[in-house]
């Protein structure tokens, strides 16, 4: 395939689940032709405003929000005022469009990337839409019906689009997050870490922001005196959020095996000293998992869009790939769980095996490839 100079517009955001895969379908693009012209497209006041030009991207904020589901008085505010942004939102985005002239609009998902596709469409702008979920999302389902190619991550997507424009891509994921941990990685991380190689190693991951469940089913395991953790080692990412309360915490019940940070700057070589992972079950987050092949238990968050967590997780559960604990039952389950899994050599060596089939690993060129076909 020829890969000429082209423009492009990446629209969405909202969260990093959105923003990470936009930025590698950047990147892709750019090394596949340097010339080629690159505008994002977000929502004011989000972390993509942020985030893609610390990438090195211009971006163009939108002043759409989201509805809110929660009662409260500035959420009923919001929601009166969502319409009005919506079309705002939408005469922007036609003149965006009109000024930047792109071949190709490519929606990787949240509510910025509706008005965008939306005028795009309307324009005869060829639309490609990247469903980063195994259950896909309000915004994508709709703009579904008029774009030319949708790029999933899952199979059985068919239920939200039409199957004759669905591609497997699976999700872009950080370049060194592409290939399982090598021997000398993991010796790499036991330094890195400060870790003993004679003993099991956990990796307890919230995300950024951290996961209030996961640190809760912690703090409990710690308080109770890390019943069966004799011989195991944490790494624990708390998160900024949690973390002035969990360096308290640990104050007061020291525990010289368990490490805990609020952001890990070396995820690489925190995967690669971990035995068994214990992770919420973001797209990116899976996507990673399966192409570095770890055991790994997932609690799904709760509080994200029609459940779609859930969704990504079972369809590594239905294959043997994963294991899951509800975040209702984390407190109880979790960590006899994961102690369990550690425990388990045989186990951890199936699930391992099994995740690892369902890497799909270079999902950013593929999706570069249908923009192109796209492009007449």
């Amino acid at each position: 395939m020829e890969y000429r100079k082209i423009r492009i517009i990446i629209s969405g955001g909202g969260t990093g689940g959105h923003i990470f895969p936009a930025v590698s379908i950047a990147n892709k693009m750019r090394e596949l032709n340097p010339e080629s012209e690159i505008l994002f497209v977000g929502a004011e006041g989000k972390m993509e405003m942020e985030k893609v030009p610390a990438a090195g991207y211009r971006i163009v904020g939108l002043p759409i929000v989201g509805l809110q589901r929660q009662l409260s008085w500035k959420n009923i505010v919001n929601d009166i005022q969502a319409p009005f942004k919506v079309l705002a939102s939408v005469r922007k985005a036609r003149k965006i469009i009109k000024e930047f002239k792109p071949d190709i609009a490519i929606g990787v998902g949240g509510y910025a990337s509706a008005p965008l596709l939306w005028a795009a469409t309307r324009m005869g702008i060829p639309a490609l839409i990247q469903e980063q979920n195994g259950f896909a999302g309000l915004t994508n389902k709709i703009l579904g019906k008029k774009a030319g190619s949708i790029c999933v991550a899952y199979e059985g997507m068919e239920r939200f689009f039409p199957a004759d424009r669905i591609v497997l891509s699976g999700n872009p994921i950080r370049k060194e997050m592409t290939v399982p941990p090598t021997p000398e990685m993991k010796a790499e991380a036991m330094t890195f870490y400060g870790l003993d190689p004679a003993r099991k190693h956990l990796f307890i991951v919230g995300g950024s922001l951290g996961s209030g469940t996961l640190n809760k089913a912690m703090r409990g395991w710690i308080e109770a005196g890390c019943p069966g953790g004799e011989d195991v080692e944490v790494i624990w990412q708390c998160g900024k959020y949690y973390k002035e309360g969990v360096d308290k915490f640990l104050e007061e019940h020291p525990v010289p095996n368990v490490k805990h940070f609020d952001f890990i700057k070396r995820m690489d070589l925190a995967y690669a000293a971990a035995d068994v992972v214990i992770s919420r079950s973001g797209a990116s987050t899976v996507s990673e998992l399966c192409a570095l092949g770890k055991a790994v238990i997932f609690v799904p968050s709760p509080n994200v869009a029609e459940d779609h967590q859930t969704h990504n997780a079972m369809a590594l559960v239905r294959k043997d790939a994963a294991l899951i604990v509800k975040d209702a039952e984390a407190g109880e389950k979790l960590l006899p769980a994961a102690l369990d899994l550690l425990g388990n050599p045989e186990k951890i060596a199936a699930m391992e095996k099994n995740i690892l089939k369902l890497a799909l690993v270079n999902a950013a060129q593929i999706i570069c490839d249908e923009a192109y076909k796209l492009i007449k």
